[in-house]
């Protein structure tokens, strides 16, 4: 701002006063113009602004070859403004008339300055008039000096409606404007420092001010770097700061569950390696250290928790590779109806030894486009995360639901339920509703994590709706064909 004004009030002031100098004669000399057209005291208004605008105007009769000035009114401009010859008066005339009848310039005029001063070791006292004390000017000395100025001058040819003719000439000194610049100059000079100073001092206040919270959030960001997730970042301080707070506030917050998660999951996938190890181990030993303990059902049971090992490993690879991107869907044209009926065959014994009733519900056959293996897995996920939680009458449902463009997969249980605040998490890997870790019937912990990663590769809609003490239901939903 301080280089804008010393640009426009010192390097433009002269040539800003000039145009507005030009304006003003313009808009006063259309008065005038109007003035004489209406047949007016045009006398009275030309004195008046004559007087206003500090300008000489000259009023002429040009309807014949020889002009007559009819009205003029000379402002008492310094000596060489009012010199306007005939010669220079036909000159104008002849200009406006090549212009359309109008016609402005500028041009530079030599003027003398006369000043009195006192004269060196004279001690005659000076009055107001100029003379001495004793009435005489023997202690004034006189000085001339001769300067140029810039004249404006304007004519204007008018055309009166008795086919007669004015010329109005208008002439107006612009004032030299260079004491005026030398003193905006030590004007701008002295609020050129003042405001820098203030600027400084602004500057200093407000970058304190700006800086406090931001250093604040930082050593809070440093505790929250070592874990230290007890620190509470301050909304205080400028909205921007407060916006920030809060963010970092829900990071912190979003960042101990997931180290409580992080822990949960080693302390659930070390129960679960443990445990078949354990098992393993020990059935191993016992038909090594005792005679005719090497019976089939000891084997089996070696085997089941080695596969239960197997299971466990793979599901970690696969939720691995599904949330890394490194698994692409192998999609085809395949019957979903069928391959529900061909997944419900792996709990025949299940049903027939441990009394669970699982049911599918369908109407029709139902073709989608879409990786018939992951989809598979997602179903079987689904149904066995509800014979984990079916309840004591051991009753999965499935439902297979379509309209016109969607198929719809519900699998439903009667079991304890879900909270509705605990819904949003149940796709964490490990993610407990309780809390206690137990082995499940079937599965390894991570289904429900695997099954929501298939599905956003699908572009599938998903959810649970659950009731405490009712039991859940999980569905996802697929364009069919």
């Amino acid at each position: 701002m301080l280089v804008f004004l010393w640009v426009f009030q010192i390097a433009f002031l002269e040539t800003c006063y000039t145009l507005i100098r030009q304006a003003q004669v313009k808009t006063y000399a259309s008065q005038i113009t109007s003035t004489i057209k209406n047949g007016n005291n045009a006398a009275t208004v030309i004195n008046s602004l004559s007087r206003e605008l500090e300008m000489s105007v000259y009023v002429y009769n040009s309807t014949d070859e020889i002009m007559t000035k009819e009205y003029g009114s000379e402002f008492n401009n310094p000596s060489g403004l009012r010199d306007i010859n005939m010669h220079n008066v036909y000159s104008y005339y002849r200009l406006a008339n090549e212009a359309g009848g109008k016609y402005i310039t500028t041009s530079s005029v030599e003027i003398e300055k006369i000043s009195f001063s006192p004269r060196e070791n004279s001690s005659a006292t000076i009055d107001e008039a100029g003379a001495s004390s004793n009435g005489t000017h023997s202690g004034i000395k006189r000085e001339e000096r001769r300067s140029r100025v810039q004249n404006l001058i304007y004519a204007e040819i008018i055309k009166l409606d008795n086919d007669e003719e004015c010329f109005v000439l208008v002439t107006a000194m612009i004032n030299p404007v260079d004491s005026v610049i030398n003193t905006i100059r030590v004007q701008l000079f002295f609020v050129t420092i003042i405001f820098t100073l203030f600027a400084i001092v602004l500057a200093f206040i407000v970058s304190k001010r700006l800086s406090r919270p931001l250093v604040e959030i930082n050593t809070t960001i440093k505790e929250l770097a070592r874990r230290n997730y007890n620190v509470e970042f301050k909304s205080r301080g400028y909205l921007e700061a407060n916006e920030l707070s809060d963010s970092l506030n829900l990071t912190r917050r979003e960042l101990q569950k997931a180290d409580n998660l992080r822990q949960e999951l080693i302390a659930n996938i070390s129960h679960d390696l443990r445990t078949p190890l354990t098992m393993i181990t020990g059935y191993g030993e016992v038909m090594r250290d005792l005679p005719g303990e090497n019976t089939p059902e000891n084997v089996q049971v070696i085997i089941d928790e080695a596969n239960r090992l197997t299971n466990l490993v793979n599901d970690m690879l696969d939720l691995s590779k599904l949330q890394s991107g490194a698994i692409e869907l192998e999609k085809e044209q395949f019957c979903l109806t069928d391959e529900i009926n061909e997944i419900f065959m792996r709990y025949t014994k299940l049903r027939e030894q441990e009394g669970y009733n699982i049911v599918f519900k369908h109407d029709k056959n139902v073709y989608v486009y879409a990786d018939r293996i992951k989809l598979g897995q997602v179903i079987y996920n689904f149904i066995n995360n509800a014979i984990n939680h079916c309840g004591d009458d051991k009753t999965v449902i499935v439902t297979q639901k379509v309209n016109d463009k969607r198929v719809r997969i519900e699998v439903a249980d009667h079991g304890d339920g879900i909270p509705e605040d605990k819904l949003e998490y149940i796709w964490d890997r490990y993610y407990k509703v309780d809390k206690d870790h137990k082995r499940g019937v079937i599965g390894t912990g991570l289904g429900l994590s695997i099954v929501k990663n298939i599905l956003d590769l699908h572009g599938a809609k998903y959810g649970v709706k659950s009731k405490v003490n009712s039991g859940s239901t999980f569905w996802f939903e697929l364009e069919h064909i």
